[in-house]
């Protein structure tokens, strides 16, 4: 877990917990939360990823959801504005819906808007094409920090807006001593929370369901930075989100991943942060 507790841990501070995405740990965040110098920014690793990697399964949306509950009582905290990325788009909002009463509102990010796959879906072929480079590295043996860092630098959706602090959520990525460098992402919890994420209708229902106050921001390219975004204007349209309550926002000049890495893309995320405080 990272903790960036702003001017400090009181109660007149509002607490702003973070789920990440599917193949990424705690210090996505990062910019984001300093941006956000007002708030306790809280962003745990998913289990499975970072520093929880050891911590084991079950994987599944409900699972992480639940540990961002345990993240809070850990710390105290009784109620707190609640965020996600990507995956941690769905990871917040099911948390929202199975603990009302924890949250004041929810920032989904680019992530937690979804369809059941068509029968026969190879989840494996979905998750290659999707991700790219975030599955690669997960059956790759690295020899050393350089050889792991160098598709990320050259990323096309990171190589704009890549900086120390994007090279650091990077590096926490990285398990073994050299020669034998690998991904601190565990390959069946990808595989676990992909599924689930994709095919349990309560999760891909829960942005239905939202029951505080929401903002959904989605990015205007993809995960690659091809001109098409994981959600088009037609299919966010389509999902009616407005007669669910949820604030809709269109974030131009973005990708999948500098909507949160980026400086445009983190003003807009922490605009919809500070509306709901």
């Amino acid at each position: 877990m990272t903790r960036w507790p702003g001017p400090g841990v009181a109660e007149s501070t509002p607490t702003v917990i973070a789920a990440h995405g599917i193949t990424a740990n705690g210090l996505a965040w990062a910019p984001v939360a300093e941006t956000l110098p007002e708030v306790d920014f809280v962003a745990p690793d998913l289990r499975g990823r970072g520093h929880s990697r050891d911590v084991g399964g079950p994987y599944s949306i409900g699972a992480h959801a639940d540990d961002l509950i345990r993240t809070l009582d850990h710390l105290g905290v009784e109620r707190a504005t609640l965020m996600g990325h990507s995956m941690g788009g769905w990871v917040a909002a099911v948390a929202a819906v199975r603990y009302p009463e924890r949250f004041g509102g929810v920032v989904l990010v680019d992530g937690g808007l979804g369809y059941p796959l068509p029968e026969g879906t190879d989840l494996d072929q979905l998750l290659d094409s999707l991700l790219g480079p975030a599955m690669a590295k997960l059956r790759t043996v690295f020899t050393s920090r350089e050889e792991f860092l160098a598709p990320w630098r050259n990323h096309p959706s990171l190589v704009d807006v890549y900086s120390p602090t994007v090279e650091a959520y990077q590096e926490r990525d990285i398990i073994g001593t050299e020669p034998e460098l690998r991904s601190a992402c565990i390959l069946d919890a990808v595989r676990d929370d992909a599924a689930d994420e994709l095919q349990n209708p309560d999760v891909i229902g829960a942005i239905h369901r939202l029951p505080m106050p929401a903002v959904f921001l989605y990015a205007e390219r993809g995960l690659l930075n091809e001109p098409a975004g994981l959600y088009s204007p037609e299919v966010v349209a389509a999902a009616k989100l407005a007669d669910a309550g949820v604030d809709v926002r269109f974030v131009p000049d973005v990708n999948h991943y500098s909507i949160l890495l980026g400086d445009r893309g983190i003003a807009a995320v922490a605009e919809a942060v500070r509306a709901l405080l």
